[in-house]
């Protein structure tokens, strides 16, 4: 029904106007490749995770600042590479690990809480006159490098054998009033990275390593219903900064190899 004309009409407000017009959500079908070029560590590079939106923002008539973008945090992480029977190193989230924390921010570190900040937002200045339509776009992989020798040794004799991990990550579709930090989820996507690589440490160089599983991902969840961002997810530090390289040897204690950077 209109407006009566006596009656001033209370324009809808952001929460309610702010229209997703498509989303998209997926990981690349490629498999995970493996690079065995250098003699001091191999590499390996997952493929990719993407996520678009596209978005419609009617005419805002008070003068407020909206900011449209994807914040992401990880939920949970195994990252384990094993030397034989000398023991194992790992990449760890120490209040994720211990169940202080439900997620870790995964913002690149600088624009908190965003995961990015060029393709990854939009700002919508008010007042506006017309319809404001963008895409906001993200895409998240791994490319680390694990030393093939123990890496609490001098000797850089290869005795990597194997290299599994498990993450899973919450990515939110957010807007964000840059005054009052009113903050509404639009979307909430969840998805997971898993790879196993087995390595045969007394072949060749170029010839070690062969990835088991998975050859292919699983592919993003939509979620039907929106998730609450946890507030860690929104603030420092991020989980490049947290983690914490361990060696956990077969006998004796564990060593913290590479500490948090904060």
């Amino acid at each position: 029904m209109g407006c009566i004309q006596s009656i001033k009409c209370k324009p809808k407000s952001f929460r309610d106007s702010v229209i997703v017009l498509e989303l998209n959500a997926s990981i690349d079908s490629n498999p995970t490749s493996i690079d065995e070029t250098s003699n001091v560590v191999l590499r390996y590079r997952t493929p990719h995770f993407r996520a678009q939106a596209r978005l419609l923002v009617p005419p805002i008539a008070t003068k407020e600042t909206w900011t449209i973008g994807w914040i992401q945090a990880c939920n949970h992480m195994e990252f384990y590479n094993t030397y034989g029977d000398k023991g194992m190193s790992s990449w760890e989230l120490p209040d994720l690990r211990d169940s202080k924390i439900r997620a870790i921010s995964d913002s690149d570190g600088v624009n908190y809480p965003w995961y990015g900040n060029t393709t990854e937002t939009f700002t919508v200045v008010g007042p506006t006159k017309r319809d404001s339509k963008f895409t906001v776009n993200m895409n998240d992989n791994f490319y680390p490098s694990v030393t093939w020798g123990v890496p609490v040794s001098d000797s850089n004799l290869p005795l990597l054998s194997s290299i599994q991990r498990d993450q899973s990550f919450t990515t939110w579709l957010v807007a964000i009033n840059q005054a009052t930090s009113e903050t509404v989820v639009l979307r909430t996507i969840r998805w997971r990275m898993r790879l196993h690589i087995h390595v045969d440490p007394e072949k060749p160089l170029g010839q070690r390593a062969v990835l088991k599983e998975p050859v292919a991902q699983e592919q993003p969840q939509i979620l039907g219903k929106n998730e609450p961002i946890p507030p860690n997810a929104m603030v420092k530090p991020n989980a490049n900064d947290a983690q914490v390289l361990m060696w956990r040897p077969k006998k004796g204690d564990p060593v913290v190899v590479i500490p948090p950077k904060y």
